[in-house]
Parts: C-alpha cells; structure tokens; sequence
C-alpha cells in the first residue's frame, strides 16, 4: 500500500492528466471537497465520407458497346426460348388469357409490362418500308425498338410514326409507338389514360 504523501501525490498527477484545462490550484482547491468529478474529453471523431459508385456514362457504354448485339448472336432461334418465357411472364401478368378476360384491363397492364421477347409486327408506318416487319423484340429504348426477323435480320424500328401488333392467345393488341416514347423502366411507372387521340 501506498503511504498518504506518495497517494496525495498520484491523485494530484491523475487529476492534471485527466482535466489538462484546470489549473493546480483548483485542482488543489478540490481535492479538499468529498467528491470530486472528473471531466471527459473525448477526441471529436472526423467522419469518412462514402464515396458512391457511379456507373457508366452514356459515353462509356457506347464505347464499351455493352448494349451491341453480337453478330454470330443475331439469329431468331437463339431467342424463341425468351419469347416462351415472355408467353409465360404475360399470362401471369394477366392471370391467363381467358375468353371473357375484360380486353381494357389486359390492355392497361400490357401498357407496363416488359415486351422484351414478344414477337410483334409493324402493321401501320408513315415509312412504308417499315409496313410487315414481324420479329422478337431484343431491346428497347425510349424511341426504337431492336427486333430480330425469322431471316436473323436485326432490325432498328422507330416507334414514332409505326403501330405494332402482338398477338398471345388469340388476343391481339395495338401499340401506337408515338405514345410509347418511354424507356421501358419509366413507362412501368407512367399513368397512361384511358380515352385520347390516336394517330401515327
């Protein structure tokens, strides 16, 4: 054990380090109370800014052509699997096909769903070249459609100015491409009304 002056003496050095901004007289001053309060002070710790992952550019991605289709991958039996998966995708979607299914409630929900891997056709066009063209669609953009023919021709249709057919269980549905100037993510969230002009 320690004797008094040697603990007098080891109190007083504690308190110094432990409360750096008091002076010893104080120091002294409250070693004569009964309680004495140490004070704290922590280190005020500098946050680490996240830095976030940004992913490419529009730039970049052309660069890069990640959204390219391979020439040795451009062939419509590749891709006859993907549009039996959309077959299956819609009909869930629409909780089946049947014959007395409501064609608006069917209508609004093709409005949203996602049509890569339907087989469409081009049945109107202010471009006549476009007029027929009939394939499985491989990607679409905010303005065209990149559909794959039987002949593994790929093709980049507008949807301004054409209106496209697809057909799935004998319900065939209309698209006015000039309504359907949306990336595919936007339109799922888009409010499309029911009643309005319809034209090219």
């Amino acid at each position: 054990p320690q004797g008094s002056e040697e603990a007098k003496t080891f109190v007083h050095a504690f308190l110094k380090r432990s409360m750096p901004k008091m002076k010893g007289e104080a120091i002294q001053e409250m070693l004569t109370r009964k309680a004495v309060v140490l004070e704290h002070y922590h280190k005020k710790k500098t946050k680490q800014k996240r830095k976030k992952t940004k992913g490419f550019t529009a730039k970049q991605r052309r660069e890069l052509r990640l959204f390219e289709i391979e020439p040795e991958q451009q062939r419509y039996a590749i891709f006859l699997p993907l549009h039996e998966l959309w077959k299956q995708y819609i009909r869930d979607l629409c909780h089946g096909l049947k014959p007395d299914a409501q064609p608006h409630m069917i209508q609004s929900k093709l409005l949203k769903a996602d049509l890569h891997g339907a087989i469409v056709t081009v049945t109107k066009s202010k471009c006549p070249s476009y007029v027929g063209i009939t394939g499985i669609i491989l990607q679409e953009f905010k303005h065209v459609f990149k559909i794959i023919t039987k002949e593994d021709k790929l093709k980049v249709v507008p949807k301004l100015n054409n209106v496209f057919s697809l057909e799935l269980d004998g319900f065939i549905s209309y698209i006015y491409g000039s309504k359907f100037l949306l990336r595919a993510s936007e339109r799922s969230a888009k409010k499309f009304k029911l009643k309005g002009t319809i034209d090219l």
